[in-house]
């Protein structure tokens, strides 16, 4: 195949014709490349220039890239440049190379970084707001959904919420267990260690049985389910949505609510305030262990102290705070697992989301309800 050749043609006051004709592939880049280097090094006169390429009878990639950079480098001399008579085998070809050689856009200027903090800031308590509005408008179809349900119980789905509930229950007590046992021993070993300084080793238990009933027990208890069932329910949502399941149920005159939320905020109420309980109980009981194996405080010592020390508002206040925290965990998981888009990365970075906004709420719902207990005298 004859190597390819750039013919310098008519010059036309400004305008200037060029004909390349022949073998336009990478074989003859030795030929090529310096006819190439030669035309662009144009009058600098000239203004209009057009290629005719009809007579082209091979290209590949490297021939349509030097056609490419000509054309740029004309251009980039203030010349205006077209091709005439390219064939439509190749047309696609040339639109892929010139698509996918254009200029990246340069970097636009830094902003002041005063500017920039204060517009992320901006940004992101736009989306706080957001958030609590999507939060707001699913508490509301909640309560639309739990009422149809009391109108109708038998529309219920009763195997769906205990299937949850083993779930998030059943499965959950061993390592909630073995968490507030270790928190419980940790607390009672440093209260000891540093009580011990003023001689006040048995006030140590007054410390565990009010710390673990009224806050430490369900905080715990509530950020393993934040991170355990919260990040499940929001990834088996993100999974259904994803899969166009939800829509499929909206399509069948189904509510999604109802039929896939409901159930899971149902048995999450059910089952925070269990595990609080067994996690507290548990948490009491690392407690007197290192209190006997550590502070040297025999158990019956420690049952008659913290039968003392606490009382049975001390077990309501936390107790109390275990649903209104589970409701919100359940709600954020829910909202963010409806909020997937049709990508992996969408998923991941929902479910990472709604652990981190669970855990934050929790901690802001429990410092609300320690002001009201307080203003109650609880």
């Amino acid at each position: 195949m004859t190597a390819g050749t750039l013919i310098s043609g008519q010059s036309r006051g400004e305008g200037l014709d060029l004909a390349a004709a022949g073998s336009w592939t990478a074989e003859h880049a030795r030929t090529l490349e310096p006819q190439v280097d030669a035309a662009t090094r144009t009058n600098s006169q000239v203004r209009r220039i057009a290629i005719d390429v009809a007579r082209i009878d091979r290209l590949d990639t490297f021939g349509a890239w030097l056609l490419e950079r000509a054309m740029r480098t004309w251009t980039s001399q203030g010349c205006e440049t077209r091709l005439i008579g390219l064939h439509d085998d190749y047309r696609g070809l040339f639109e892929k190379v010139h698509a996918g050689t254009h200029k990246l856009t340069p970097e636009p200027p830094k902003q002041n970084s005063i500017i920039a903090t204060l517009e992320s800031v901006g940004r992101n308590m736009a989306g706080a707001g957001g958030d609590f509005v999507m939060l707001a408008q699913m508490i509301g179809a909640l309560m639309v959904a739990a009422k149809r349900v009391a109108v109708r119980p038998w529309t219920f789905r009763l195997t769906s919420m205990i299937n949850h509930l083993e779930r998030v229950c059943w499965h959950a007590v061993p390592i909630i267990l073995l968490i507030t046992v270790l928190i419980g021993a940790i607390l009672a070993q440093q209260g000891i260690f540093h009580f011990r300084k003023f001689g006040a080793d048995i006030y140590v238990i007054d410390m565990v049985g009010v710390l673990v009933l009224r806050e430490v027990g369900v905080l715990i208890v509530c950020i393993m389910v934040a991170g355990r069932s919260g990040s499940s329910y929001t990834a088996e949502l993100g999974a259904m949505k994803m899969r166009e399941e939800v829509d499929a149920l909206r399509t069948m005159g189904f509510d999604p609510v109802e039929v896939l939320i409901l159930p899971r905020i149902v048995a999450l109420v059910i089952a925070v305030p269990v595990l609080t309980f067994l996690g507290s109980m548990a948490a009491l009981y690392g407690g007197g262990v290192v209190a006997w194996a550590y502070g040297g405080i025999e158990p019956p010592v420690f049952l008659s102290r913290l039968q003392e020390a606490i009382t049975v508002e001390t077990f309501e206040v936390g107790i109390l705070k275990a649903p209104f925290m589970a409701l919100v965990i359940g709600v954020v998981a829910c909202v963010e697992g409806l909020q997937v888009q049709g990508s992996a990365e969408s998923l991941g970075e929902q479910t990472t989301n709604s652990v981190v906004k669970s855990i934050f709420l929790v901690i802001v719902l429990d410092g609300m309800f320690a002001m009201f207990f307080a203003s109650i005298g609880m």
